[in-house]
């Protein structure tokens, strides 16, 4: 069960939460690298085999230089999508999750509203919920235009 109450202060005061969140946080980190690990994998896959990264390696660039800056930047478009794509999920996932280890949070206060048929409740933390999905997939926007120099926003 999670603690709202401890009595400590400074370091020890957040080294106590920590040790409480670490259980909670891997479940909900661990459902989402499994598929994301998956999306990088195959879009490396695909980017690495592209001809541009060959002309780079050709003109003498370090496998670093080649990796990190024509690999992974192009790699990762389609993952930042995903990622955007899964955020809320992960909002979403942190109302089971809550449940489950008794944290006081978004999703237990969903879960009590919708049992107290409190209207007003549920349709806020549902606006946050899309205000969180509306926030994703702009700031996936923004790393299009970041990661892939021939988009443009002008």
């Amino acid at each position: 069960m999670y603690r709202t109450d401890i009595s400590s202060t400074g370091w020890q005061f957040l080294w106590d939460h920590f040790k409480q969140s670490i259980m909670p946080i891997t479940v909900l980190g661990l459902y989402q690298a499994a598929s994301m690990m998956r999306y990088v994998r195959s879009a490396v896959l695909d980017v690495i085999r592209l001809d541009y990264v060959t002309t780079a390696r050709s003109k003498g660039l370090s496998e670093r230089v080649v990796v990190l800056r024509h690999v992974v930047r192009n790699a990762m478009i389609p993952v930042v999508t995903l990622v955007a794509l899964q955020m809320p999920t992960v909002f979403g996932g942190a109302i089971v999750t809550e449940q489950i280890f008794r944290i006081p949070g978004i999703g237990s206060l969903l879960i009590d509203a919708i049992l107290r048929n409190d209207t007003p409740v549920i349709m806020a933390v549902t606006f946050v919920f899309s205000g969180l999905v509306i926030f994703f997939n702009l700031v996936a926007d923004v790393l299009y235009g970041w990661l892939d120099p021939r988009i443009s926003y002008r």
